[in-house]
């Protein structure tokens, strides 16, 4: 079989009249710029090249390969460029499973101007707050809040200093009072969130010297985030959700945050995937574009309570 190195050798040399010229303009001996012209020359069978010590021209049957020689050089090139502009554009199938509550209120949007961005491509988006089986599911890439259980597991930050607030809504703190102490949360509706069989009612908090929890109960349990959040904002209870998910209902006045001098549970927001090999040109879009968006909401929340305490 030819090879690239020599073709482009044989074709350089017939257009400097030079093999000692070619090598030099391809970086290698004058040795091995002869062994290589020899070479192709015996897989050819024909001589391409009549060499003298000062002089090198074509054979006739040199002259009629170096047509063909071009042509394939040119065809390589051209597959080289068209592979380039193929691995520049953003397309095929995206596929990401991401919680019930982010996805529909936060991802959803993000992902429509994501696609404008980048029309050529698909995405499949499986919502719901069940840890996806990343090497069973089709699904390339999960958007997870806290530390992933399985280590096996490449865990790229998104939001890494996310973080639970409490909250409720204005109708709700007006006819029941709003909470001035943690303890008072004992007297309060708590919406409560399940995964699986375990009921979330064990509220943790941090009160700048030491970390502070109480048990929690309330009316109604639900394994959907986004229904928690919904019944808070409908002044069914207060939830302890993550300032990612309720910054908007918070900026909109639909949802108060309360005890703002205690600092909520940890909520770090990974990007999991099962191996590195799929930190496709997609995927990596898609994480720098989420990480821009998540740092703005966390930086509403410092901006909002963190420095005015």
């Amino acid at each position: 079989m030819l090879r690239f190195d020599d073709l482009l050798l044989f074709v350089r040399a017939a257009d400097l009249g030079s093999l000692s010229a070619a090598a030099r303009g391809m970086d290698m001996s004058p040795a091995v710029a002869s062994a290589a012209l020899k070479r192709i020359e015996q897989q050819l069978g024909a001589r391409l090249l009549a060499r003298s010590t000062r002089s090198l021209r074509l054979t006739a049957e040199g002259e009629g390969f170096l047509v063909y020689a071009r042509a394939a050089l040119g065809q390589l090139d051209e597959g080289r460029r068209l592979l380039a502009r193929g691995q520049d554009q953003v397309s095929g199938v995206l596929q990401l499973s991401a919680p019930s509550d982010f996805g529909r209120n936060l991802l959803l949007p993000w992902l429509d101007e994501f696609q404008r961005e980048h029309p050529l491509l698909t995405v499949r988006l499986l919502l719901g707050d069940r840890i996806a089986d990343l090497f069973r599911q089709p699904v390339d890439v999960a958007l997870r809040y806290g530390e992933p259980e399985d280590s096996s597991l490449v865990a790229l930050p998104i939001a890494p200093d996310n973080r639970r607030v409490l909250c409720a809504a204005p109708q709700y703190l007006a006819r029941c009072g709003v909470p001035c102490q943690l303890e008072q949360l004992a007297q309060h509706n708590c919406l409560l969130y399940m995964l699986g069989s375990r009921v979330h009612d064990h509220w943790r908090f941090h009160d700048g010297k030491r970390d502070v929890s109480l048990t929690v109960s309330g009316d109604r349990f639900s394994d959907d985030a986004d229904v928690v959040r919904l019944w808070a904002v409908a002044g069914a209870g207060i939830a302890y959700k993550s300032w990612l998910d309720v910054a908007a209902d918070v900026q909109a006045g639909r949802l108060t945050v309360l005890l703002p001098e205690l600092q909520g549970e940890r909520a770090p927001l990974n990007l999991l995937c099962a191996h590195r090999a799929q930190l496709s040109k997609p995927v990596n879009l898609l994480r720098e574009m989420l990480k821009r968006r998540c740092e703005h909401l966390s930086g509403q929340f410092s901006t909002r309570f963190v420095m005015s305490h």
